[in-house]
């Protein structure tokens, strides 16, 4: 399918690193979600000239194989498979990316090991990891990834502690000139893209405002409840004690996530009175976000489930297209850096 070509003479040179590297028009990624980032939507992306990945989640590797099968049917443009280091399914889902020689494979969830990467590597496939501290940056390198992505505290799902701001000036500004960085959180408009660009990234990641195009699988009331949502509303889930560890993640805010907290103080004040073991209360944890997310995104409980999304969710005001955004973001990209050259000159 023909991608249309848009008139952007000052953007394709901010683009080139990042188009050569994905393989595509234009260097917006439209980052893994899981229930979400599905064949259609990944292939939807890739189709209108950006690219996208596949959210592996936890899926039984026999349906994620099916899923690959379908994406490459809808589209024979690059798109990526995102793996989380530390879902059941992880070692299942390594062994199958070397029968499948995808092309990109993105670690997430955790830092992949050494051998993972080497692992994903071999099998043919281009290797992008997340980095949210210089350290981990330094780490992913030295294992040789191919690319960074940088995705700050702003973003929706699984979240690090450091906003995007910062690991600007950490990393990218650190690591830019050496590997291409890709940059996510909070990131929803042409204009941040655009100075995305100007700062040195290679790319950008979005997430949210995907999650609610048209080509979106999600049920209409998740949809409904991210375009009411301000920014505020997206808050990441808290930890009160150190005995009872939770994995911080951005959703918006419900009766769920309020359910959540009351769980955590009734299970921290049980630990104290020596009414249950520690493995105990963090099998409660993580049983009661089980199918959270599945509940609001396929079957709409915006209430109940998990609704992640990041703060840019207060950015995101209508249902588009995702060529109709895309061409927003890089006709948009392309006019703030026009009146960027234009300040300067004058």
């Amino acid at each position: 399918m023909p991608v249309t070509p848009y008139p952007t003479p000052l953007a394709d040179r901010f683009f080139a690193r990042g188009r050569a590297f994905l393989g595509v028009d234009y260097p917006v990624i439209c980052g893994a979600m899981t229930w979400v980032s599905d064949p259609n939507l990944v292939a939807a992306v890739s189709n209108a000239g950006g690219f996208a990945c596949l959210a592996g989640g936890n899926t039984p590797v026999e349906i994620l194989e099916r899923q690959i099968d379908e994406t490459r049917a809808k589209t024979g443009r690059p798109f990526a498979l995102n793996l989380i280091t530390i879902a059941p399914a992880y070692k299942a889902h390594l062994e199958m990316i070397r029968r499948k020689q995808l092309p990109f494979v993105v670690f997430a969830g955790s830092f992949p090991r050494r051998d993972a990467v080497k692992a994903a590597k071999d099998s043919g496939a281009k290797v992008m990891c997340f980095a949210s501290t210089e350290s981990i940056a330094e780490r992913m390198i030295r294992y040789g990834t191919d690319a960074l992505i940088l995705e700050g505290s702003e973003s929706g799902g699984h979240i690090g502690h450091v906003a995007l701001s910062v690991l600007l000036q950490q990393v990218l500004f650190e690591f830019g000139s050496q590997i291409p960085v890709f940059t996510a959180g909070g990131i929803a408009t042409a204009k941040m893209a655009a100075h995305m660009f100007l700062m040195g990234a290679s790319g950008v990641q979005l997430g949210t405002r995907f999650a609610v195009a048209t080509e979106s699988c999600a049920h209409a009331r998740f949809k409904d409840f991210f375009l009411k949502a301000e920014a505020r509303d997206a808050v990441s889930t808290p930890q009160f004690d150190s005995r009872l560890p939770v994995v911080a993640v951005r959703a918006l805010r419900n009766k769920g996530h309020e359910e959540f907290r009351k769980l955590q103080l009734d299970l921290v004040r049980q630990l104290d009175a020596g009414l249950l073991h520690r493995e105990q209360a963090q099998m409660e944890v993580e049983k009661f976000w089980m199918g959270a997310l599945r509940r609001a995104v396929i079957d709409g409980d915006v209430e109940g489930g998990s609704c992640m999304a990041g703060q840019s969710v207060g950015l995101i005001h209508k249902v588009e297209s995702v060529a109709d955004i895309l061409r927003d973001l890089v006709t948009g990209t392309e006019a703030e850096l026009q009146k960027v050259k234009a300040s300067l000159a004058g």
